[in-house]
């Protein structure tokens, strides 16, 4: 699903495929955050049927699989993932499925699942493939489509067409950068730009004071955010997957900002088909940071599928 951003001039197509996007050693490269406690939250049992929403290299689902007769319907719109989470599930035959798609875009038909859950926002193999433009610390094209692409909008869409104004708006709606501004200014003056490395040495010329984090990563995560439309595929996914649920049904969720988060907090808290059960997030422990320094960030929310008659109580 695409975000619009109203104004928004006829965009550039970039349409030229990058090869070499697979990876190997799936197991060594890729370590799901928080994975005992979302398998506690889900309360995984035998023969149950859940729902990887972003199986990614699927970390998560092995996990549930390794219960006796479970089965996992695994989702994600980025092939690359999704050929990398076959080979990682093979042993586990026709007990997974796998679907290329968005998760707000995912029909169920009949089915009705145990668990399910939702691992938000780009993977670590998204970030370390060069080729995908989604970091500044590599040179490539400013790519940021999760999906392959095809004929969907590029970040150097985005960069060389938005206006001053609607680059600013969108850097700090999804990026929440004070000098939204002036970096947006700067990439006006400074624009074509085609590389990561290039929009990174922009926006860095243009933030006047030290950062504590690299000086583009707000403005890459706000790009990625856009380009992807993850605020409305969000939404949609938090609207629909309580329905996917037998009553009874859990619902975790891990997000990595704010605005991933709140979205998630404030529409459980509204929703009368769910009891909200962690009050607060849980996040990792030091052990976990240590070892997987991803896991600092992340932070799981967990809910539960009432039953009919629950909802229908004063």
């Amino acid at each position: 699903m695409r975000q619009d951003l109203t104004g928004t001039p006829r965009f550039f197509r970039l349409t030229q495929g990058y090869p070499g996007r697979a990876h190997s050693a799936v197991n060594t490269l890729h370590r799901s955050v928080l994975l005992k406690e979302t398998l506690a939250g889900l309360q995984v049992h035998p023969g149950g049927l859940y729902l990887d929403a972003t199986v990614g290299l699927g970390g998560h689902s092995e996990a549930i699989l390794r219960t006796e007769n479970t089965q996992v319907v695994a989702l994600d719109q980025d092939e690359d993932a999704l050929a990398q989470a076959r080979l990682r599930l093979a042993p586990f035959g026709e007990r997974v499925r796998f679907e290329h798609i968005n998760f707000a875009e995912f029909e169920p038909g009949e089915e009705r699942f145990d668990g399910i859950v939702a691992d938000l926002g780009v993977s670590s193999m998204q970030l370390d493939s060069p080729e995908r433009g989604f970091s500044w610390r590599f040179e490539s094209p400013l790519d940021m489509r999760m999906d392959g692409g095809g004929e969907a909008e590029t970040a150097a869409d985005l960069v060389n067409t938005c206006s001053a104004e609607q680059l600013s708006d969108l850097f700090w709606r999804y990026g929440e950068e004070r000098f939204s501004r002036r970096i947006a200014r700067r990439i006006v003056e400074r624009r074509p730009l085609r590389t990561t490395t290039e929009l990174a040495a922009v926006v860095a010329s243009a933030i006047p004071t030290r950062q504590p984090i690299h000086p583009a990563t707000r403005v890459f995560q706000a790009l990625r955010i856009a380009v992807n439309g993850e605020v409305a595929a969000l939404e949609t996914f938090l609207e629909r997957s309580p329905d996917w649920l037998v009553p009874g049904g859990r619902l975790a969720v891990i997000s990595f900002h704010s605005l991933e988060d709140r979205p998630v907090k404030h529409r459980w808290r509204a929703d009368p088909r769910l009891e909200v059960l962690t009050r607060k997030t849980i996040t990792a422990d030091e052990a976990e940071i240590q070892s997987n320094p991803r896991a600092r960030s992340a932070r799981l929310r967990l809910a539960r599928r009432l039953s009919p008659s629950e909802e229908s109580r004063p």
